[in-house]
C-alpha cells in the first residue's frame, strides 16, 4: 500500500485538521472528535447536519458553509460516525428553528443518526431527518436495507441548505430535501478498486479487462461484472437504468458527473459528452451540469451519473449562493 499518510490510526484526525487549517474562514473542528461546523454559527434558521464515513471527500466536511451544511460528522474510513459524535454536532449548530439531518441510506448511518436525534430531543432540540436513497443499481446491499445513498446527496445538501438560508421553517426544509430525494437518481461503475488505509489492500479485485457495474461508494458489489466497454457504451448502460426508474421525459434536469476519486477530468468530460447527447435525443433538457469530485471513494477509478428532475423551485435553490470549501455557486 502506497499512500501519503503518517499513520493508519491518524488518517481521519489529521485529514480534518488539515481541512480546518486550509479553510478556517469556513470551518472549525469541535473538541469531541472529527466533527466540523461553520466558523460562524448561523442563528435563527434551520441548521443542516450530515456525515458518514471518511473517504468520500469533499463530502461531507467540504460542504459546510453558507448555503449548504452547518455541520458534518466524519467516522473512520467507510465507517459510520458514532451517536455521540452526531449529538455533539447537533448541539453545536442547533437553533430554535431546529436541525435537519441528511442521512445516506446505510444501516449504521441511519441507526446512529437516529439515536443522536433521540438524545437531542431529550435535551429539547427540534430534529427532523431525511434519508437519501438515490442509487438505482441495487435494492439491498451489504450495508443497506433498500437503496444506497450516493452522490445525489450533494444535491440535497445544496437545495435544502439554500432554503434554510431563507429562514424557512423545519417542515419546509425537510419537505424540499425529500422533494430532491424523490426526484434524483444515480448509478455508477468502476474499473479499479480503492484501498482503505486500515485494511492495507484493495477492497476488491478486477481484471485488467473488467468493470463493476452499479458499484457502491464503499466498493460494495454492483449489479454485475463484465468486460470493459467504451465510455459511450457504459454511459448508455447506466442512463438506461436511470431513465427507466423515473420519468424524465420532457423535463429539465441537473446532471452530476462524479469522479470516484481516481477518474480524471479528461475522462469525466468524455463521459459527459455522451450523457448530454443521449439526454438531448430523449428530449430531456439539461439545465445545469456539474463535473468533478463530489462524493468520492478514496482513490477508486470509477464514476457515477446523477440526474435531478427540476421544477422552478428546485432551479432557484440550485442556483442560490453557496460558499463552502467543496462547492461554490
Amino acid at each position: 500500500m502506497k499512500k501519503f499518510i503518517n499513520a493508519v490510526d491518524k488518517v481521519e484526525d489529521q485529514m480534518i485538521q488539515g481541512m480546518v487549517k486550509a479553510y478556517p474562514q469556513y470551518v472549525r473542528k469541535l473538541d469531541c472528535g472529527n466533527v466540523v461546523v461553520r466558523s460562524h454559527k448561523k442563528e435563527g434558521k434551520v441548521a443542516l447536519i450530515s456525515g458518514g464515513g471518511s473517504g468520500h471527500e469533499p463530502a461531507h466536511g467540504g460542504y459546510v458553509g453558507e448555503g449548504m451544511l452547518d455541520a458534518a460528522v466524519a467516522g473512520a474510513v467507510f465507517t459510520s460516525p458514532t451517536p455521540d459524535q452526531v449529538l455533539e454536532g447537533i448541539k453545536a449548530v442547533a437553533t430554535d428553528a431546529g436541525v435537519l439531518m441528511v442521512i445516506k441510506n446505510y444501516t449504521g448511518d441511519v441507526m446512529n443518526f437516529e439515536m443522536a436525534a433521540d438524545m437531542a430531543r431529550d435535551e429539547g432540540i427540534k430534529v427532523a431527518q431525511v434519508v437519501v436513497n438515490d442509487d438505482v443499481a441495487v435494492k439491498d446491499s451489504l450495508y443497506t436495507v433498500g437503496r444506497r445513498g450516493v452522490a445525489g446527496t450533494v444535491f440535497v445538501h445544496k437545495i435544502a441548505g439554500a432554503l434554510a438560508e431563507t429562514g424557512a421553517d423545519l417542515e419546509a426544509v425537510q419537505a424540499v430535501a425529500q422533494k430532491v430525494i424523490d426526484n434524483v437518481r444515480t448509478m455508477g461503475a468502476a474499473i479499479a478498486p480503492c484501498t482503505v488505509p486500515a485494511a492495507g489492500k484493495p477492497g476488491f479485485e478486477l481484471g485488467e479487462d473488467e468493470m463493476e457495474v452499479g458499484i457502491g461508494i464503499h466498493g460494495e458489489p454492483g449489479t454485475h461484472r463484465e468486460p470493459l466497454k467504451t465510455a459511450d457504451e457504459i454511459v448508455d448502460m447506466l442512463l438506461a437504468q436511470i431513465l427507466a426508474d423515473l420519468d424524465f421525459a420532457g423535463s429539465e434536469v441537473a446532471v452530476m458527473i462524479n469522479s470516484a476519486g481516481a477518474t480524471p477530468l479528461m475522462e469525466l468530460f468524455i463521459l459527459n459528452n455522451r450523457v448530454a447527447d443521449v439526454l438531448a435525443e430523449k428530449g430531456v433538457k439539461v439545465y445545469k451540469t456539474l463535473v468533478g469530485e463530489f462524493m468520492t471513494s478514496i482513490e477508486m477509478a470509477g464514476f457515477s451519473i446523477s440526474l435531478l428532475k427540476l421544477d422552478s423551485q428546485l432551479k432557484e435553490l440550485l442556483d442560490a449562493k453557496a460558499d463552502t470549501p467543496g462547492f461554490r455557486a
